[in-house]
């Protein structure tokens, strides 16, 4: 475990997390633009999830390399990370399964999204957050359920639209089981000598 974390907080390792986040929030916000084209200017900040997760995963990026702590941002990345890869493996499985056919791109969101969980998960005893950051972070991706799925907002997937019901709840639970998960996970993987080590300069 010290060996990964050895890598992890490597400044060439951090750089190259850093270049592979940022033209991935580039990317994300891009293949967005024929929906946010079409969305009302006061919602425009919660459509493109996955690219704003990550952009808060390279805001994190950028404090680290700096020594710095931003609280709010850590537990926005790492729960939103967590949130919007998971959803979007799950959807883009539940178009294969009901299409029987999926696009290269798709699978490419797939291993992309998953990437994003799990780089979330992983810097989990780098975060600096606490109770009252991760409230705010559930209210946050509360609002972002609402905004999505009572005044339509949700990503464009025309394949699934007879199922948005189903995909509504699944996503309220999923960001319950997300803030959940990541404030168990942060108050149970900081052991004294992980903390020691990491906290090192």
């Amino acid at each position: 475990m010290i060996y990964l974390y050895t890598l992890l907080k490597h400044r060439a390792f951090i750089w190259l997390l850093l270049i592979i986040n940022v033209v991935g929030t580039i990317y994300g916000y891009i293949w967005y633009l024929p929906q946010l084209r079409q969305t009302p200017l006061r919602f425009l900040l919660f459509v493109p999830d996955s690219p704003t997760a990550s952009l808060f995963f390279t805001l994190f990026l950028v404090a680290l390399l700096l020594n710095r702590s931003w609280p709010v941002i850590e537990a926005l990345a790492a729960i939103t990370l967590l949130k919007y890869g998971v959803w979007a493996v799950v959807m883009n499985l539940l178009m294969l399964i009901s299409t029987g056919t999926l696009s290269a791109a798709g699978y490419m969101l797939i291993f992309s999204h998953a990437a994003m969980a799990v780089q979330g998960i992983l810097y989990l005893p780098f975060y600096r957050f606490t109770a009252k950051h991760v409230v705010i972070v559930l209210i946050w991706t509360l609002h972002n359920d609402f905004i999505d799925y009572v005044y339509g907002m949700m990503p464009s997937y025309r394949s699934l639209s007879d199922f948005m019901p189903q995909i509504a709840y699944f996503t309220f639970w999923l960001s319950l089981i997300s803030v959940g998960l990541v404030y168990y996970l942060s108050n149970h993987w900081k052991n004294k000598q992980l903390n020691t080590f990491i906290n090192q300069k």
